[in-house]
């Protein structure tokens, strides 16, 4: 076989969506991590995050009862909670992974808790998407002490820090605090009119938004921000007619044949989310062109062990797969489940969801 058969070849394979693949790599994921994702070994449920969901929205989380039970107990040993001493609840949420301090039992109660050990922001996120895909009902979960956690890392811009011993303080975590603050149904934990304020101080002179005010124009910051507005029902009052159609038109022209996430800068797999999302979130998902921007992701995934790359020919790996997988799905690709962009998780999860919401009030 010539060289130039064997290209054609290759590209006639990456017209078919492999989703057995996607199926056994995100399933890899949860078995055990390969060596090269020992750097995020402290980030481990965000990580199981994007294998969870990722099975969810393939429709193949077909996991036994026992093995379910076994990562919800795990789940909830990540939960750090008030302190016996004294109840103090600024540092409660969830912890990354079981390496960052003392021990748990299943059940979430403390053992000789490292004093030094607080709640992330993002894990905690996380972690709440996690125990909803798996179908549980959250009763395990400290709200209180959650949302009290979460004043504790808020400064007074409206941006809010990871763990409140200090942080990076951006958009990313504005938008992980909405996310809690909607899935436990209580926004007493944040001040949302100095987040309107960061948001808006955030919006860039080209109409995209930065990690914070006065800063580049990014994609993933533009979702974070759009996402988290719907998330508080404010996007149709924080900004202009004028603002917004500005705002639409900068994530329209992000994509090139798939999203890119900055002008002048390459596609990139997960801006077919971060934009794409966006985009859907802004009532203008048909705006989409599906088929250059599918013909794109499709260049990407691993037709040999599954899994999807940030560019075509390079590694996967779980985070682009995640949002590869979300990205088709917006575009109503064959047997992958409706997401709900504003929490980043299946449709189907979103109404489990709404059902636990309904039971508290």
């Amino acid at each position: 076989m010539d060289e130039s058969s064997s290209i054609n070849n290759t590209a006639v394979r990456q017209t078919e969506f492999q989703i057995e693949k996607h199926i056994k790599f995100m399933k890899r994921m949860i078995d055990i991590l390969p060596s090269q994702y020992g750097f995020f070994d402290t980030s481990r449920i965000t990580v199981l995050f994007f294998a969870l969901s990722g099975l969810d929205i393939m429709n193949a989380l077909d996991i036994t009862d026992t093995v379910k039970e076994d990562i919800v107990n795990w789940l909830y040993a990540q939960q750090i909670l008030p302190s016996n001493d004294d109840g103090d609840m600024s540092r409660c949420g969830f912890r990354g992974a079981p390496c960052l301090g003392g021990s748990f039992n299943e059940m979430g109660v403390q053992s000789n808790m490292n004093k030094y050990e607080d709640g992330h922001i993002a894990m905690t996120y996380t972690a709440l998407c996690c125990l909803l895909i798996l179908g549980d009902d959250l009763s395990r979960v400290n709200r209180t002490a959650i949302i009290n956690g979460l004043k504790s890392v808020q400064l007074e811009n409206g941006s809010f820090m990871p763990v409140k011993s200090g942080g990076e303080n951006d958009m990313r975590f504005v938008y992980c605090a909405c996310c809690v603050s909607y899935i436990l149904d209580d926004w007493t934990g944040i001040n949302v009119g100095a987040v309107l304020k960061f948001i808006r101080d955030s919006l860039s002179y080209d109409y995209g938004f930065g990690q914070g005010p006065g800063l580049e124009s990014h994609g993933g910051s533009t979702f974070c921000a759009l996402a988290s507005l719907v998330l508080m029902d404010k996007l149709d009052s924080c900004f202009t007619t004028k603002q917004m159609e500005n705002i639409k038109r900068w994530c329209i022209v992000r994509q090139k044949t798939g999203f890119q996430g900055r002008p002048n800068k390459p596609v990139d797999t997960c801006y077919s989310f971060w934009i794409g999302g966006s985009l859907e979130l802004l009532g203008m998902g048909d705006m989409v062109d599906s088929s250059s921007n599918r013909e794109y992701l499709l260049e990407t995934q691993n037709s040999t062990v599954g899994g999807f790359s940030k560019w075509p020919d390079f590694h996967p790996d779980v985070l682009h797969t995640y949002f590869g997988l979300c990205g088709l799905s917006l575009m109503n690709e064959d047997r992958t489940m409706p997401v709900d962009a504003s929490l980043s998780i299946s449709k189907r999860c979103r109404q489990h969801l709404e059902q636990l919401r309904q039971s508290w009030r």
